[in-house]
């Protein structure tokens, strides 16, 4: 049986996934909670929450972990995680990540970055901070990335067994896709080997803030704007939907360009800039000017389309897209 390193007051050891749909967060929770209740003889629970079932939207997954003489009668969120896994670093730019860890967490990030740039990038004082890339593993093994964290977060949880979950793989997938069993097992190898970590200490002065409900709405029947104003429309044009992207993105070659514009046609998300110009036979013509990568989910629906090597897809690397994107010049007043 494994046993548990500390748990909380209620006797739970618990772990919060923060991911977005497509990553496989909600998989691998199921996974985590098979493995401890069927391999380590733990009594054990997983849910998830999201909103919208699609690719891109915010997803979290809870597991909870106790002996077999605590009864689970808690299916409430995890807000104080002795461990959260963090599947895309982008994440931190519009969701807390790290809300509710103190003292002994560890929060694990999918990223290239080393661990004290993700410390400024978290803004964390303190604590121990897990570094897997798993956009990377995944890409190189044809697998997910969720395979990748399943072996950093087995690394991070000495209690579960790595064997335990592999046989879960072997039987989640051995049926309906029996040519993937032998990759997701390289992959979740290499997120268990790969993993690196540091702890930091807190300086004086600081400590781990105090615990604030992130979720819970400033606005009641007493501060609701008059008429019910939305204060947080739902398009995309406020939005930065590079959360989404998971590892690949398109790149436009502008010499190769014929301004067909099939890519815009396929577009979900209007990335795509255009400005009106006179061609070579003095005719008004909209020409591509570039992309805006703001709103680029990186689904590369365009890449396919595009009829010449105007469009191509590639890693995604550190800055590529603030130096290469092409902001679109939207009219906000419009004069009477």
């Amino acid at each position: 049986m494994g046993k548990l390193p500390f748990v909380n007051d209620l006797g739970f050891f618990e772990i919060r996934l923060e991911a977005i749909g497509g990553l496989g967060a909600n998989l691998a929770g199921k996974m985590l909670a098979e493995a401890g209740v069927n391999g380590a003889g733990l009594n054990g629970v997983s849910f998830s929450s999201y909103g919208s079932e699609k690719k891109g939207s915010p997803v979290k997954a809870h597991i909870r972990f106790c002996d077999l003489t605590t009864q689970i009668r808690d299916t409430s969120p995890v807000e104080r995680p002795h461990v959260v896994g963090v599947f895309h670093e982008a994440l931190a730019k519009t969701v807390n990540v790290t809300s509710g860890v103190g003292l002994g967490s560890t929060v694990l990030v999918n990223s290239a970055k080393s661990p004290g740039e993700l410390k400024t990038l978290l803004n964390m004082q303190g604590g121990k901070i897990a570094v897997i890339n798993a956009t990377a593993i995944a890409l190189k093994e044809k697998n997910r990335v969720n395979m990748a964290m399943l072996g950093a977060l087995f690394r991070l949880c000495p209690f579960l067994d790595p064997q335990t979950l592999k046989d879960v793989i072997t039987k989640s997938l051995g049926k309906k896709y029996p040519q993937a069993v032998e990759s997701a097992h390289r992959t979740f190898d290499r997120g268990y080997e790969e993993v690196t970590f540091e702890e930091f200490a807190f300086e004086e002065g600081t400590s781990v803030p105090d615990f604030k409900r992130s979720d819970v709405s400033v606005l009641g029947y007493e501060t609701q704007p008059i008429g019910g104003m939305i204060v947080n429309p739902g398009g995309n044009f406020l939005k930065d939907l590079s959360i989404s992207r998971s590892g690949m993105i398109p790149k436009y070659d502008h010499e190769s360009c014929i301004n067909c514009a099939e890519c815009d046609t396929v577009c979900p998300d209007m990335c795509f800039v255009w400005e009106e110009k006179v061609d070579k036979k003095g005719r008004s013509q909209m020409f591509l000017k570039g992309i805006d990568y703001q709103y680029c989910k990186g689904c590369l629906k365009c890449v396919e389309a595009c009829p010449t090597s105007s469009l191509s897809s590639g890693r995604e690397k550190e800055g590529y897209a603030d130096s290469h994107t092409v902001k679109h010049q939207f009219n906000l007043a419009v004069p009477i």
